[in-house]
């Protein structure tokens, strides 16, 4: 058995065309661009290039892009002023404070002040009180995406064994939420997890996002089991060049999984463009519109968009 990859780019690819196809309706019809500002601390490389990527897909599907580069040693107190001004700037419908933030600022402070009609993140505890009792809410980009790649090779998620390694608030827990809402029996797991291997046996799918490379082996997963790879960790080829790797022994697992997710080119591509849908939610929710690119527990997507996303995806891995 040869697992078939999951192909992310593509998947992305169609979730950007909606939300540009939205913007361009968003604009005609009613004269509205919505707006996302994203606020980087600092020059950290990898948040540097990340925050010019979300900035040049917001720009492509039409959005309103402003980037604040602000230096590492900023104040909080200056910080929190500028999400102040956001949140009044009605021009501005998402708000995205890239993380980390730099040791002295109080991360819960600031993320706790933004406006959580504009926490295009998912982060505020508002917004994740609400998608933990069931309501409509923004929710964490990259669940979203994992979910969404899980809906491409299975529609019916219900009774479905699901181990999710890593309990982040950016990724394990919503997506432990939005999991056992689809009807799956979910595993909470970490690295000190007791018999974690016996549990990944078990699972029809897993998810890990430990971020530790290699954690998952391939005589961890049962035969034909769906294997998403959250993990980002930097590691060294075979000729001392950088490169970047998942917490899935990609080599290993590909042999007995039936779908995988590839690093790069999995759930990355996804985290930025379900950010673009959240920025196009907001813009509309705050304006007491209807809502036309959503996450998948509100099951926007038809069945016969899933099948189509499904057999592009199963050829293009081919």
């Amino acid at each position: 058995m040869t697992a078939i990859p999951i192909n992310g780019n593509a998947i992305a690819e169609r979730i950007r065309a909606r939300v540009a196809r939205d913007v361009a309706l968003l604009k005609t019809q009613r004269d509205i661009t919505p707006g996302l500002a994203v606020v980087l601390v600092g020059n950290d490389p990898a948040s540097s290039v990340y925050v010019k990527t979300k900035a040049r897909q917001a720009q492509a599907v039409g959005l309103k892009s402003q980037q604040f580069l602000l230096p590492v040693h900023v104040g909080e107190t200056e910080l929190l002023t500028l999400i102040e001004e956001l949140n009044s700037d009605d021009s501005v419908d998402g708000i995205l404070v890239q993380l980390p933030l730099p040791g002295h600022i109080d991360s819960w402070r600031v993320l706790e002040a933004i406006d959580p009609s504009k926490d295009v993140d998912g982060f505020h505890p508002y917004n994740v009180g609400r998608l933990a009792a069931g309501r409509p809410a923004l929710v964490p980009c990259t669940p979203l995406g994992v979910v969404h790649l899980i809906n491409t090779v299975v529609s019916d998620l219900k009774g479905l064994d699901v181990v999710v390694i890593g309990r982040s608030n950016i990724v394990g827990k919503p997506l432990a939420v939005l999991l056992g809402d689809a009807g799956c029996t979910v595993t909470g797991a970490q690295l000190q997890t007791r018999n974690l291997p016996d549990l990944c046996r078990n699972a029809d799918i897993v998810v890990s996002a430990a971020g530790y490379a290699g954690l998952v082996r391939g005589d961890w997963l049962k035969p034909g089991a769906i294997v998403i790879d959250v993990g980002i960790n930097r590691a060294i080829d075979s000729t001392g060049a950088p490169k970047l790797v998942g917490d899935v022994a990609f080599a290993e697992a590909i042999k007995r999984a039936g779908y995988i997710t590839p690093v790069p080119g999995g759930v990355g591509p996804m985290t930025v463009a379900y950010l673009l849908a959240n920025t196009l939610n907001a813009a509309v929710s705050r304006r007491g519109l209807q809502l036309s690119i959503d996450h998948e527990r509100d099951q926007v997507q038809s069945s016969c968009h899933r099948a189509q996303d499904r057999a592009a995806d199963l050829q293009a891995a081919t």
